[in-house]
C-alpha cells in the first residue's frame, strides 16, 4: 500500500444662446455641487464607483454635462420647471440601473454555463469524495484518499472486510496536511483477495495528539444534472454528490 501526496481564479460641449443671461457663477457652483453628490462624488462613493464600466460612466457625465448646460442656458423669464429636473434625473438613474441589472444578470448566466460546461467534462472521469468505500476490481489497484486538518507525524492506512476485519495496514510517517491518495493491491499476505468492496480506516496522530482525517472513496462521473441549486453529479453506487463535495481528481 502507497500513499502519494496530490498537487491539488468625451465631453460634450453647448455653445450658450448669444443674447441670453448666463447663471450666475455661485449659483453654477451650488448646482455643480449638487451634480457632484448625485454622481457620489465622495470619496466613498469615488471608490464604489470605480468598479463601473468606461461606457457607463462616459454616458452618465455626458447627461449630466447637458442637463447643466440647459440649466445654464435656460431663459430667466421661463425656467424649467421643477418636475422636468426631477424627472430627467429620474430617468438616467433608472437607465443606470437596468444597465447594472443587464450587467448582472449577463454575468450570472455566463457562470451558470460556464459551471455547466466544466461540469460535463468531468463525466468519465474518477473523482474523490468523502466516504470509506474501497471497491476491488480483479487485477486493478483500488484508489482512495484521505485528507488531513493538519500535519500528522504518522498515519496508519487500514482496509477492512464487511465484518471489520483488519485485511491490510501500513503506517506512513510525516505526512502532510491537505490531500493524500493511496492505492492497494488487493492482497493480504501476498495472497489475492477476491473482487469486492472493502472500507478504509485512517489515524493520525501528531505526536500523542490526534489529527482528524477524513477517509475519500473513489467513484466514476457516470452523469451531470442540472437544477436550480447547482449541477449533480451522478456517482453511480454512491448516489448523488454535488460539486462541492469534490475532494480530488484521480
Amino acid at each position: 500500500m502507497t500513499v502519494n501526496a496530490v498537487n491539488s481564479t468625451s465631453a460634450v460641449s453647448v455653445a450658450s444662446r448669444s443674447g441670453q443671461p448666463q447663471a450666475s457663477s455661485s449659483a453654477s457652483a451650488s448646482f455643480d455641487s449638487l451634480v457632484a453628490s448625485l454622481k457620489g462624488g465622495s470619496a466613498a462613493g469615488t471608490q464604489a464607483g470605480a468598479s463601473a464600466s468606461a461606457d457607463e460612466g462616459e454616458g452618465e457625465d455626458r447627461f449630466l454635462k447637458l442637463l447643466v448646460a440647459q440649466m445654464n442656458n435656460q431663459d430667466p423669464l421661463s425656467p424649467m420647471d421643477n418636475a422636468q429636473v426631477t424627472s430627467q434625473l429620474a430617468q438616467i438613474n433608472t437607465v443606470k440601473g437596468i444597465d447594472k441589472l443587464n450587467a448582472t444578470v449577463q454575468k450570472l448566466l455566463e457562470q451558470s454555463q460556464g459551471g455547466a460546461a466544466d461540469a460535463a467534462s468531468l463525466v468519465g472521469r474518477r473523482v474523490l469524495v468523502e466516504g470509506n468505500r474501497m471497491q476491488v476490481q480483479d487485477g486493478v489497484a483500488a484508489k482512495a484518499g484521505f485528507q488531513l486538518e493538519s500535519p500528522a507525524d504518522s498515519v496508519r492506512i487500514e482496509v477492512l472486510d464487511a465484518k471489520g476485519k483488519v485485511l491490510d495496514s501500513s503506517v506512513r510517517n510525516t505526512v502532510p496536511a491537505g490531500l493524500n491518495v493511496l492505492e492497494w493491491n488487493g492482497t493480504q499476505a501476498g495472497t489475492r483477495l477476491p473482487a469486492g468492496d472493502y472500507s478504509l480506516r485512517i489515524t493520525a496522530s501528531s505526536g500523542k495528539t490526534a489529527v482528524s482525517a477524513t477517509p475519500l472513496t473513489a467513484a466514476s462521473v457516470n452523469a451531470v444534472v442540472p437544477g436550480p441549486a447547482g449541477n449533480t453529479l451522478n456517482l453511480g453506487g454512491l448516489g448523488s454528490r454535488t460539486m462541492a463535495d469534490i475532494r480530488g481528481y484521480l
